[in-house]
């Protein structure tokens, strides 16, 4: 098993306003070490109840519309049962449903088979938790 499954928690730091962070860098990291040219499948997990990964472009602006489409769809108010925390913070744990907390992408020769503006991201909402983990586990 330890030649074909191989995982690593890499901790991010997301700050104190609503984020999408690029994780494409620390992927390829991880793949450098742990997939050695094979191909497989690698998965990403966020095992928070108010974060999710998504594949985006970046640095094009579509970070900030990504994340005002969510501020349309799910408005930062008090419609929601669940109260604890900042106002409007029970759409954070809506958040989930709409940007699940995994992908799983396909590598090719070591590498993340990602198509030309596709970056993989962790889409942060949630003020109250600046600090996040990202599993990253490779199977090949």
């Amino acid at each position: 098993m330890a030649d074909t499954f191989t995982t690593r928690v890499i901790d991010v730091t997301t700050g104190s306003t609503e984020t999408v962070h690029d994780l494409t860098g620390a992927c390829a990291s991880f793949l450098h070490d742990a997939a050695r040219g094979r191909d497989g499948l690698l998965s990403v997990f966020v095992p928070h109840a108010t974060a999710g990964i998504a594949l985006i472009e970046t640095g094009s602006g579509s970070d900030g519309d990504l994340l005002a489409a969510l501020r349309d769809l799910l408005p930062a108010d008090d419609r929601y049962q669940h109260r604890h925390g900042h106002r409007g913070h029970g759409r954070d744990h809506v958040l989930p449903a709409f940007v699940p907390p995994h992908a799983t992408l396909p590598v090719v020769g070591g590498r993340l088979e990602l198509g030309t503006w596709q970056s993989v991201v962790l889409v942060d909402t949630n003020v109250d938790n600046a600090r996040r983990q990202v599993r990253l586990s490779f199977l090949g």
